[in-house]
């Protein structure tokens, strides 16, 4: 039998499957959403690591894509990057009802630079 913790990492790693790499999520209102659909057009999710406590579940998800839209006033570089993008959800009975998330753009921008 599986743990409440291992039944919530299950719910929320179809949710990033299914809803992300589908581009579901691209119809959130969330701030980069439409930034990053327009910007990385090929971007692909996968969980890098996920932690569980109780309702409470913690993926660090790495994003790769090709720079190919304007982002954060940067031209299109064409350049392929790796950005690291940190959720927290909330699963209740099974279903996620609360979920934020952060990326870090820190390690994103300078990606983008000319070097």
């Amino acid at each position: 039998m599986k743990s409440i913790e291992q039944n919530n990492k299950a719910t929320v790693a179809a949710f990033i499957e299914d809803a992300w790499n589908r581009n579901e999520l691209d119809r959130t209102d969330q701030f980069f959403a439409e930034k990053m659909r327009e910007a990385f057009t090929d971007r692909h999710y996968v969980i890098d690591e996920m932690l569980a406590q109780g309702e409470k579940v913690v993926a660090r998800i790495l994003i790769t894509g090709t720079h190919k839209g304007t982002f954060a006033e940067i031209a299109p570089t064409v350049k392929t990057v790796k950005i690291a993008h940190f959720r927290e959800f909330r699963v209740v009975d099974g279903r996620i009802v609360e979920h934020r998330g952060w990326f870090d753009t820190g390690t994103l921008l300078p990606q983008l630079q000319d070097r």
